[in-house]
């Protein structure tokens, strides 16, 4: 059993544009993170191909894109993208973004950027 918290030393990393990533669980089988975006910051358009990920948003607001629409999600709620659904995460607020991502299986070698400009 591993216990995992803010105050336990975890893999940072940075994407995006200025923002930052935790993993809190970290295989093949299962991705589990906790990202912050900071305010009036998007991720680029993409899709899984296999993998199936539930964002939680912990503070602030996120909005998502799909090819369907826009949809705001606020602090505690969630939203389930399937396998090859095209989508993006944006922070629009003036407040940082946080949430928890998890994604099953992993990411890793599964993201493929749309190149559509957004």
């Amino acid at each position: 059993m591993n216990i995992v918290s803010r105050h336990t030393p975890l893999k940072h990393y940075i994407w995006g544009d200025g923002c930052d990533g935790w993993n809190l669980v970290d295989g093949p089988s299962l991705s589990v993170k906790m990202e912050r975006m900071p305010p009036h910051t998007a991720e680029q358009r993409h899709y899984h191909e296999r993998a199936r990920q539930f964002f939680y948003i912990l503070k602030g607001a996120a909005i998502f894109e799909t090819d369907e629409g826009r949809t705001g999600v606020q602090a505690g709620q969630g939203v389930e993208i399937a396998p090859g659904i095209r989508h993006r995460i944006l922070n629009e607020g003036a407040e940082d973004l946080e949430f928890i991502l998890s994604s099953q299986p992993s990411t890793a070698g599964d993201r493929v950027d749309c190149g559509d400009g957004q």
